[in-house]
């Protein structure tokens, strides 16, 4: 009677160790994934050419400086206001000036009047001269004092619109639709001929303005590809082309600059950032294997493959990375269209069986279902 409860007590502890050991086995563990856990490998490209590093800046840009010698009264925009073409932005004080210019047109009229006179004898004796009245020299002299009249209201005339000029240097307007990017002056301050007032220029204008060594110089041309990041911009990448390449290369750096205009529809609207990317002077197609999906023993590189509801250990032979994206040409090993483990972590075995499920995973849910 004492045997058959002995042998149910050691088959039931048999059992139970037969079970425990397999739930910690991790072979024989079910691996729970979701969708976004898995990579599909695609056919893609690799894009290679020299480096370009340079910064952000607007083509369209305009440094208003004073043309005239005089005091700011008022700046009516600062750092960051909207402009529109012909916006008033600076004023310097045009005392003197309006003194000069009411004196050069009182002196337009004083020349008017002694023209209008001189041209009135002139007519005159030249009237008489027909009728035997007046001499020749006479004639002659009043044709000169004519011309002298006249000339001196050439010279009022010029000089009352060089003032009228000179009033409206003291001006400053916007020569097109941007921003203020950068105020010189406050009013108080003493403009000289020549000093900046301000800084526009226009945020739609943005291109990257590149250095390339010139050793590299006769890989790259107009209408090339670049992809660049923009820093502040984070990992966001840039797209553009190649406008213009400078025909000198700097003597000091030995670098050629090179123009290159964003992609319609994407760019910053900060000037002066730092960039730095690649031009794509050559590219090649082929599988493409990102770095995330990658493990590493020693010098081999393996890649966890799902198929047929198990994982396998794949050994892969990898040729160069694309430097923008950190991807990795795949030379053999696997195929397009193949499933791998994003992230794959120590924990996985060859031949482990998967199961994959229609929505995300939490952590505790991957974990008690691993143990199951």
């Amino acid at each position: 009677m004492l045997r058959i409860p002995f042998v149910s007590l050691l088959l039931a502890l048999t059992l139970a160790a037969c079970t425990k050991t397999e739930s910690t086995n991790p072979a024989k563990q079910t691996l729970l994934l979701a969708p976004q856990d898995l990579i599909t490998l695609q056919a893609g490209s690799l894009a290679s050419g020299p480096p370009i590093t340079g910064s952000i800046q607007p083509e369209r840009r305009a440094d208003l400086r004073a043309e005239v010698s005089a005091v700011v009264l008022q700046v009516y925009k600062d750092n960051g206001d909207m402009v529109h073409r012909g916006d008033l932005l600076v004023r310097l004080d045009d005392t003197a000036i309006r003194d000069s210019l009411a004196s050069a047109q009182e002196a337009v009229r004083a020349a008017s009047q002694s023209f209008d006179q001189a041209e009135r004898q002139f007519q005159r004796l030249k009237t008489l001269r027909e009728s035997g009245m007046a001499s020749t020299q006479q004639l002659e002299d009043a044709e000169i004092r004519r011309n002298n009249a006249q000339s001196d209201l050439s010279a009022a005339k010029t000089r009352s619109a060089q003032a009228r000029q000179q009033l409206e240097r003291t001006l400053s307007r916007a020569p097109f639709d941007g921003v203020v990017s950068e105020r010189k002056v406050s009013a108080g301050d003493t403009a000289q001929i020549g000093k900046e007032l301000l800084k526009v220029m226009d945020p739609t204008s943005m291109r990257f303005e590149g250095l390339v060594s010139a050793d590299a110089v006769g890989e790259i041309k107009v209408g090339q590809p670049v992809s660049f990041r923009v820093n502040g911009y984070g990992p966001q990448e840039f797209a553009g082309s190649i406008k213009r390449i400078n025909p000198s290369a700097n003597a000091n750096t030995r670098q050629v600059e090179v123009l290159v205009d964003f992609a319609a529809g994407k760019q910053p609207q900060l000037a002066g950032l730092y960039a730095e990317g690649q031009i794509e002077a050559t590219r090649k197609s082929g599988l493409m294997v990102p770095a995330v999906a990658l493990a590493r023993e020693g010098d081999k590189v393996f890649a966890w493959r799902v198929k047929s509801d198990s994982v396998q250990k794949i050994a892969l032979m990898l040729g160069e990375r694309d430097p923008r994206r950190g991807d990795f040409v795949l030379r053999s090993g696997l195929s397009e269209g193949d499933q791998l483990i994003r992230n794959p972590t120590s924990t996985l075995k060859d031949g482990q069986k998967v199961h994959i499920t229609a929505t995300a995973i939490a952590p505790a849910a991957t974990a008690s279902g691993a143990g199951k």
